[in-house]
């Protein structure tokens, strides 16, 4: 048994959280093997480096690539202005990628056994106001028909199917992931007492009449009263109104590393809001105020099966192991700077307009010009994906999609295969998910880079032993895989940020458009990111569409 290792190595990182663990790790890696088959991975660390500093290797030079846009960036940004260009006829365009798929952070992998996510699970039912990602879902078959209230039918089989998510408290899991037993009176008043709060702030109205709350965010209310939240951290927000309970804490803690890899002293209230009360599925039958349980979209391979129907559509006009070195406007167009990296070949790009679908942390060095410095911050990240020879078990509810252990400082992790027909004793691939959260994100960093396989397979090993000892022996494989730069952290002021509303208001003949500029790492900010650059070129450019987005 593990119980003994376990509980030494939490004791050794008493109060360092995930973050702590990664500098830990990365300051005493040993070079023995590792405990169990895996690798590795991640993004090119090299390729992304020698960009930002300037040290690209020596190349030969290739002809000169002339199209009319050029979107730099193959993430959901890139691909979603890809997308809405092709949706709209407008096919002359070239797309580039410094990795050797495209995705960013919403690339996938598969073994024997099932396809698995490596980032970006799973897409929540968008909102009324998500009018272009709805588009694309009906185009991709996952809506398939239009309700008497115009609101879209989902296909069931691509929406997280039951059990959806559980919690292991006092011992006992539990369905959902919020403590619903051994609770104080005080504790309960809390909880209910805040979860009415959020209903209340998810069908608010501002002066403006807006909702106070949208999705994506661009069609949030802009009434000064509730753009103040930004002023304040959510752990501010919290005390302010009286919430002191243990486990209402500990579940706002849980969101807010969840979906903005920051603890909620690091993240704006505002958008620790948003994640609670930005929600109001468009779902056929319920008028737009869907609230209810599986809400989301999910597959195997998570939100790959939607970045690689977007690179379906898009083409031969992708070109990955490619990155723009340089970007800038000249005359009525732009000139880039090119690297094939597999080739060592250089050459430049000239284009009537450029999209740079980029976060600001490239785009700052690729278009200085563009990108200006700003208040940017970054939560690392590590996945890893376990494949083991049969599923858990444990006390209590039944396995589901999404499992969380209270007393665990990680996040948990999903069934690879929840969604398909597999065995339910057969083996599978459980995605596990950290958020380094806490302290400073340039060290946190710093100890996931430092880190070794070994470390990180033992310290992930540890964790899920500790949810589930009946699973030693049945660990055949952990890979590893870390996001130095997964999202942007929305810390307190970001809405009001220069630089973030300078990347908004560029217009022409370089757009800007990625998550970044939202500043909250969701899909459906970067695919309106990305269709809202496409729609602004097509204009510039002269080619007749109509807009997806008003």
């Amino acid at each position: 048994m593990k119980a003994e290792p376990v509980l030494t190595r939490r004791a050794a990182l008493a109060g360092a959280g995930a973050a702590g663990a990664a500098m830990a790790l990365g300051g005493c890696a040993q070079a023995d093997a590792a405990p169990y088959p895996g690798a590795m991975l991640g993004p090119d660390m090299g390729r992304g480096h020698a960009l930002r500093d300037g040290r690209m290797a020596a190349a030969t030079t290739g002809p000169d690539v002339h199209t009319g846009l050029l979107i730099a960036g193959g993430g959901v940004a890139g691909l979603a202005a890809g997308w809405r260009l092709k949706q709209a006829g407008f096919d002359d365009f070239l797309l580039l990628e410094l990795e050797d798929e495209a995705g960013g952070n919403a690339r996938a992998g598969a073994n024997a056994f099932t396809a698995f996510p490596w980032g970006a699970h799973y897409l929540p039912l968008p909102n009324r106001e998500g009018r272009a990602l709805i588009a694309m879902l009906r185009q991709f078959g996952m809506v398939t028909g239009t309700g008497p209230d115009g609101a879209p039918i989902y296909d069931p089989l691509q929406i997280c199917a039951d059990l959806e998510e559980r919690l292991l408290w006092n011992g006992q899991w539990q369905e959902g992931l919020y403590p619903a037993s051994a609770l104080g009176r005080e504790d309960r008043r809390q909880r209910d007492a805040f979860f009415a709060a959020m209903g209340a702030w998810r069908h608010k109205v501002g002066a403006d009449g807006r909702p106070a709350f949208a999705c994506p965010m661009a069609y949030s209310s802009r009434d000064p009263a509730i753009r103040a939240l930004d002023g304040i951290s959510m752990a501010a927000w919290m005390a302010r109104n009286g919430y002191t309970s243990a486990p209402l804490l500990a579940h706002v803690r849980y969101a807010c590393r969840d979906d903005y890899g920051a603890e909620p002293e690091a993240v704006s209230a505002w958008a620790g809001l948003h994640y609670f009360a930005g929600r109001r599925a468009f779902v056929a039958g319920h008028s737009g105020r869907y609230d209810g349980d599986n809400s989301e979209l999910t597959w195997p391979e998570g939100n790959a099966r939607l970045t690689r129907a977007m690179a379906g559509v898009i083409g031969g006009a992708i070109r990955t192991g490619h990155s723009a070195l340089h970007v800038a406007a000249q005359g009525d167009g732009i000139t880039a700077h090119v690297l094939a990296h597999r080739q060592a070949r250089r050459y430049n790009v000239m284009a009537r307009g450029g999209i740079l679908a980029m976060p600001d942390f490239v785009a700052r060095h690729v278009a200085p010009g563009v990108a200006p410095v700003g208040r940017f911050s970054y939560a690392p990240w590590v996945v890893a994906n376990i494949t083991v020879t049969r599923r858990p078990e444990g006390p209590g509810v039944p396995l589901a999609w999404d499992n969380v252990s209270a007393a665990s400082d990680h996040l948990g992790y999903v069934v690879a295969d929840h969604q398909t027909s597999a065995a339910a004793e057969g083996p599978s691939v459980l995605t596990w998910y950290t958020a380094l959260s806490a302290g400073d994100p340039v060290a946190q960093r710093r100890g996931l880079q430092g880190a070794s396989l070994r470390d990180w397979q033992r310290l992930i090993a540890d964790d899920l032993l500790a949810m589930h000892p009946d699973m030693e022996g049945h660990i055949a494989r952990i890979d590893v895989w870390r996001w130095g730069h997964a999202m942007v952290r929305p810390t307190p002021g970001f809405l009001s940020d220069p630089a973030r509303l300078a990347a908004q208001a560029a217009d022409g003949p370089i757009w800007r458009a990625h998550s970044d500029i939202s500043g909250l790492s969701l899909f459906e900010e970067a695919h309106y990111r990305g269709c809202l650059a496409a729609e602004a070129a097509m204009r510039r450019l002269g080619h007749p569409f109509e807009s997806l987005l008003t």
